[in-house]
């Protein structure tokens, strides 16, 4: 008998997944406690259209991604700092700063998580920060610390 799973089973597959089972399996356990539901043409129809669905979408997401990506890469940002009188920092420069600057400069949104510091930035320079935008997407920013 052929279902499709309407949820994962253990040893049997994953969620939207055609499966031949065994008659009684299908008919006894997974049909009534709602885990499958028998493979009718709508219902084989209505996975791939689901399946095509969230392909699509992920190539929207890709795609946005990597217009982002090519914004960011190779553009510096500038952040002024407070620090003593030997150059230090008071402090020192985080992600979220970075984050809000790059918001203000590109008008994309980058969220803190995403940025990632080879180091603390706890001196005047430039420094390099790559932002991981989608996986597999990533851009490499430099960031200038002013006073």
């Amino acid at each position: 008998m052929k279902v499709v799973l309407l949820a994962d089973v253990k040893g049997t597959g994953k969620k939207d997944q055609l499966v031949e089972v065994s008659d009684g399996f299908g008919r006894n356990y997974l049909i009534p406690k709602k885990l499958a539901m028998e493979a009718t043409a709508s219902a084989v129809n209505d996975i791939n259209n689901k399946q095509k669905a969230k392909e699509h979408q992920l190539e929207v997401e890709l795609a946005e991604a990597k217009r982002v990506a090519g914004i960011l890469d190779g553009r510096t940002v500038e952040i002024k700092a407070k620090a003593g009188a030997n150059g230090k920092l008071f402090g020192s420069v985080t992600a979220k700063e970075i984050a809000a600057a790059l918001q203000k400069d590109t008008g994309c949104e980058v969220s803190k998580n995403k940025i990632v510091l080879e180091g603390e930035i706890k001196s005047f320079g430039t420094f390099e920060a790559k932002v991981k935008v989608y996986t597999g997407v990533q851009a490499n920013v430099k960031v200038r610390v002013a006073e």
